[in-house]
């Protein structure tokens, strides 16, 4: 073999082993990032339905991206926006952005879950305030819907703009 096609041959060799490393290593799509969540300690459906694709880098640092902007209603009416990132360890999620969930007439930026499997509960922190909900309103991955369902006076609110406000 001549050194040039030697050459060839080697540079082809490692281009072609670089593109299957960064195929490995591409970011899952599809909604799987509901299924790291249990792995962590914590339920599936605290995402919904529209993961787009998602990163988690080895200190716990993730960022999700959803097809669009959405909402749900468990208990609360939450909005997610287009991008969620925080910071995962097991049995929590701290420095959470994109996610709000409406309380009474506002709505509050949630920065923090953490999970309490002894008590069967999953609490949601709003700066130095939190509420805690059953684990089991986020067992099953909730359908995420372009608009929020509102009735009653609820209704005259959406009408007249009362919904959350990127954080971006």
């Amino acid at each position: 073999m001549s050194p040039s096609l030697v050459a060839s041959t080697a540079a082809l060799l490692l281009l072609l082993a670089l593109s299957l490393d960064l195929v490995a290593s591409a970011t899952p799509v599809n909604g799987l990032a509901n299924d790291i969540l249990p792995k962590y300690g914590l339920p599936r459906g605290l995402l919904p339905d529209v993961v787009k694709s998602y990163s988690l880098s080895d200190d716990g640092e993730f960022e999700i991206e959803l097809e669009s902007p959405c909402y749900v209603q468990f208990s609360h009416l939450v909005y997610y926006e287009k991008v969620v990132k925080g910071k995962l360890s097991y049995g929590a999620i701290s420095n959470l952005s994109g996610i709000q969930a409406k309380k009474l007439f506002l709505w509050v930026s949630i920065s923090g879950i953490v999970a309490h499997p002894d008590a069967g509960t999953i609490e949601f922190q709003v700066g130095f305030i939190s509420e805690s909900l059953s684990e089991k309103e986020f067992e099953t991955i909730p359908v995420c819907k372009a608009k929020a369902a509102y009735r009653g006076a609820a209704g005259m609110l959406s009408e007249i703009g009362i919904l959350p406000i990127s954080e971006a």
